[in-house]
């Protein structure tokens, strides 16, 4: 391709060159070459305003450029797409040429905590004005570009010649002023009409989020190293990147409004371009015959009319039409493209079609490609297909109508949750071939690749191989990559998944605990500080490869040599200039051309050397563990003792982390177990983790027969030593404790945090209230309706109401050990449907004999068990807040067996209507299973009780 793009550019330059000094091609066009089918024909009359243009030999050159060379470059973007433009683009290929000379533009940047001075090469922001505006930018210039080709250089080869230069230098100097391809992605005025014809992708492009997801897709930026392969060059210049992921990149922007002016004025821009050409000579024969290619004194005819309507010259300078034509036709389509799109939502509502707003967009941009398409070559390149054949030109149109037609069909069905499904199931596909699971059975010769999306994930949940433990290990690679590559974060990547998750039936919980693991074995991926973006981790991928190639083939060291020189360079006892003397420049090239900052530079290098690498991640885990543990301290405090449910719900998340992150701690342990660090992280994990010793315990891990008996007794003794006192804590740090987990990704987790701060600092319990309802986050349907209760709340904190909130019925839930175990939804579905009744002193709750149509949890007040015997003696039972008064007879379907009466006034009981019982019962399996534990359980101590009577 390299060769390629060479023989391209220079065959561009040469044709530029012809427009300057050309004694070879007028021959071609001499009336007297009866050979060349381009010979002018004098005799024929091609009238301009009325009046018959003189024709005399010319040069081709301006013919080629804009009869050939541009209506083929369409044709490339909608078969090919961008992934071959881009890669043999003359003016792109160009640009890159400060960069190849190592001439851009840095900028300094000073470490505020090292205080060292870096520099690195000038970027686009994403948030400065050209960031947020350089589509409005390059449509303007594309506008620009065709009222200056119609006014000027159309048929001027020297204007022409001098506008294509001018162009080439503008490319060089956005190469010089900013990194990557900065002049397609923020300057090219042909990068629009890339977008329409190439985006989601054209007919033949591949698919950059299927496959193996290599750092090298589509059009990434590339270079060949030293040992003849392709290593990505990417800088991140932009992000979504057309180059690396163009669907992605189209539907990330599909519903800016920059979008819908680039595709509804484009048609008019294209349509009152050709249309000029009629309304300036009064017919289509100037046009059609190619004459504007060659037409004298273009330039001399900027004053003359403009127009020629009905045999009539217009007095509008032609200065002034062609803007305003291309002005009021852009503006015009737009309008109507406008009114199309509203049209269409209307049509969808009539049917009841239920259409996203990003699909809708879609459909609408889709036909404006199909119907442009077709427009544009119903003239372009006509001059020169006119002299074909006529087989020929029949075949021209046919083939333009079949590719255009099978584009439509092709991406008229794309959707972004097409795309995410897509994308989703090829990373699932990616999970499946590494765990070696035996697919080929099933598949009745078709290959694992062949499979869509659906059938993907049935294969994934019917394969006998494919055990609970290796779906969660598939989908935790398929989550890391999801994180890696930015496509979602912690907070948001519960709601995007869902659909994944369904599939394969992964929980809400299941899929926080690999969350979890993914924080410990990488502690960076779930800092919410930290904007992940695929271009940054193909940019930081290709700093890193590039480097250890270096030093690989620089130095000839073995891997532990480099790992010990590295480590130097980690701890400041080296520099990188040490280690690589020879290079440094090379480094600091390589530094600036990728953007590297010091704090990514050190991260990258430590990741060159395990040991270093390690002692860095069990620093970070360390430190996450002593937060871990002074949060337990502060829930374990003494307060409100009526919500031990919502603190042992807080408890059990925290010491769910601690556990993880004590494992993960303890598999760096194991690694650095000779090292001399391993005493202090032994120390250290001992002191803070109380999980320590029940792993150690634990014998499917064998974590005793894998560490030596001298870390055995470090972990055992520190942990020993740790009091089980709980220090007094202010209720104001407690607050601050539960603030963080109110940040959890869980909805119950942080709905029952917002629910415990309101108990502790009612107007702290507001503002975050008001701020989670005033974020742009999604928020679940629990954390907003206990919000919107607590910014409506005027009663004193820990005032029972008969009308209990979700929140308190979920709590009281939670508090029995009937329900405890019930996955978060379905606790939430529960709590919904539960209802409060509050019964006065002495009255019946339900009296013996009679069925029951309602499960009852006591929740505050007492009642009484009475049980009328044949001989009149009555048997009573007190009962206290957290007993279930009825389960017996509602799980046997049975009358009951005795009174129960309250004994206290304001007593509250929880009441759930049998049918839900029944129906949560039947589809929650594990529910079931707990339920009939303790059936059997009552009726082993009714058998006990009985024969101790006996």
């Amino acid at each position: 391709m390299h060769t390629v793009r060479w023989l391209l550019t220079c065959a561009w330059l040469l044709l530029i060159f012809s427009m300057f000094y050309d004694p070879i091609s007028p021959w071609l066009t001499d009336p007297n070459n009866t050979l060349s089918p381009l010979r002018i024909h004098p005799e024929v009359c091609i009238k301009v305003q009325g009046v018959c243009l003189e024709q005399t030999p010319y040069a081709l050159g301006a013919r080629v450029f804009w009869t050939m060379i541009v209506p083929a470059a369409i044709f490339i973007l909608l078969v090919f797409g961008h992934e071959l433009w881009r890669r043999i683009c003359p003016l792109s290929f160009l640009s890159q040429i400060p960069r190849a000379l190592g001439w851009q533009r840095q900028h300094r940047r000073v470490d505020p905590k090292s205080g060292k001075t870096s520099y690195e090469l000038a970027k686009v922001k994403k948030n400065s004005w050209l960031g947020r505006n350089y589509l409005y930018l390059q449509f303007g210039l594309f506008y620009l570009g065709l009222c200056i080709r119609l006014l000027f250089v159309n048929s001027d080869r020297l204007a022409l010649g001098i506008f294509l230069i001018f162009t080439i230098f503008s490319a060089i100097a956005v190469g010089y002023l900013y990194g990557g391809k900065s002049w397609c992605q923020y300057f090219c005025p042909m990068a629009p009409v890339q977008k329409i014809y190439a985006e989601p992708r054209g007919l033949l492009t591949s698919k950059a989020h299927e496959g193996d997801r290599q750092t090298i897709t589509q059009s990434t930026c590339r270079i060949v190293n030293q040992e003849g392969k392709e290593q990505s060059a990417c800088v991140a210049c932009q992000s979504p990147c057309m180059d690396i992921d163009a669907e992605r990149s189209y539907w990330d922007g599909i519903t800016k409004p920059d979008q819908k002016l680039l595709y509804y004025g484009y048609i008019g821009l294209v349509i009152s371009f050709y249309y000029y050409y009629y309304l300036y000579a009064g017919n289509w024969d100037y046009y059609f015959s190619g004459s504007w290619t060659h037409e004298a004194n273009q330039l001399t005819t900027l004053l003359s009319p403009g127009f020629y309507l009905f045999n009539n010259p217009i007095p509008i300078p032609k200065l002034v039409a062609v803007p305003l034509t291309l002005g009021f036709f852009a503006w015009g389509s737009y309008f109507l493209g406008c009114k199309l799109e509203k049209s269409y939502k209307n049509y969808l509502l009539r049917t009841n079609q239920s259409l996203s707003k990003e699909q809708i967009q879609h459909r609408i941009f889709t036909l404006c490609t199909f119907i442009v398409f077709n427009i544009f070559y119903a003239f372009g390149a006509r001059p020169n297909i006119n002299l074909l054949p006529v087989w020929l030109r029949y075949s021209y149109e046919v083939l333009l109508v079949v590719v255009s037609t099978l584009w439509f069909y092709q991406t008229w069905k794309s959707s972004p949750e097409l795309y995410s499904q897509e994308s989703l199931a090829s990373r699932l596909r990616k999970q499946l071939s590494k765990l070696h699971v035996d697919v080929s059975r099933f598949l009745e010769g078709r290959s694992l690749d062949s499979l869509n999306p659906n059938e993907v994930y049935v294969l994934a949940k019917i394969l006998p191989g494919f055990t609970e433990e290796r779906r969660l290990q598939a989908y935790k690679g398929v989550l890391q990559e999801v994180l890696e590559e930015g496509y979602s974060n912690s907070s948001n990547s519960l709601e995007m998944l869902q659909q994944m998750r369904q599939q394969l039936d992964i929980s809400d919980k299941e899929h926080l605990t690999v969350l979890t693991e993914l924080g410990v074995e990488d502690p960076d991926l779930l800092d919410p500080s930290k904007q992940r973006t695929r271009e940054d981790q193909v940019r930081l991928q290709s700093y890193r490869d590039q480097i250890a190639n270096m030093v690989g083939n620089k130095r000839r060291r073995t891997a532990k040599g480099l790992g010990r020189e590295l480590l130097k360079v980690v701890q400041k006892k080296k520099s990188i200039q040490d280690v690589l003397p020879k290079d440094s420049q090379a480094v600091r090239s390589l530094r600036r051309e990728y953007a590297i900052t010091l704090e990514e530079e050190e991260k990258i290098q430590a990741s060159l050397d395990e040991e270093a690498d390690l002692l860095r991640r069990s620093d970070i885990l360390l430190n996450q563990l002593q937060e871990l543990f002074e949060r337990y301290q502060a829930l374990r405090q003494p307060l409100l003792p009526d919500k031990a449910a919502a603190w042992t719900l807080l408890q059990s998340t925290v010491q769910q982390k601690q556990r993880l992150i004590a494992k993960g701690v303890l598999e760096i342990l194991k690694s650095l177990e000779h090292g001399t660090e391993a005493t202090r992280i032994a120390l250290t994990l001992g002191r803070l983790a109380s999980n320590v010793l029940p792993l150690l315990e634990d014998e499917t891990s064998q974590w005793q027969k894998r560490f030596s008996l001298k870390v055995i007794s470090q972990l055992i003794q520190q942990s020993n030593v740790a009091t089980d006192t709980i220090p007094q804590i202010e209720p104001a740090v407690i607050v601050s404790h539960l603030e963080v987990l109110l940040q959890e990704p869980d909805s119950l987790t942080q709905t029952v945090s917002l629910y415990m701060i309101s108990q502790l600092d009612v107007q702290r319990s507001q503002e975050l209230a008001q701020q989670l309802l005033d974020s742009k986050l999604t928020v679940k349907a629990l954390v907003r309706e206990t919000a919107q209760m607590l910014l409506k709340q005027e009663a004193q904190p820990g005032t029972t109401h008969a009308a209990l909130s979700t929140i308190e019925k979920l709590l009281y839930l939670l508090g029995s050990d009937l329900f405890s175990s019930l996955k978060t939804e379905n606790l939430v579905e529960l709590a919904y449907q539960a209802q409060v009744k509050v019964y006065n002193a002495n009255e019946v709750v339900i009296e013996q004999g009679k069925k029951g149509k309602e499960l009852l949890l006591l929740i505050k007040g007492e009642a009484q068990l009475q049980v009328n015997l044949d001989d009149g003696k009555v048997i009573i039972e007190s009962l206290l807040p957290g007993q279930i008064l009825n389960e017996m007879e509602i799980l046997a379907r049975t009358k009951q067996d005795a009174t129960i009466v309250v004994t206290v006034p304001e007593t509250h009981i929880l009441a759930i209507d049998v049918d839900t019982f029944e129906a949560l019962l039947y589809r929650v399996t594990n529910f079931a299973r707990r339920v009939l534990e303790r059936k059997s359980l009552l009726l082993q101590q009714l058998v006990q009780q009985n024969r101790g009577s006996h």
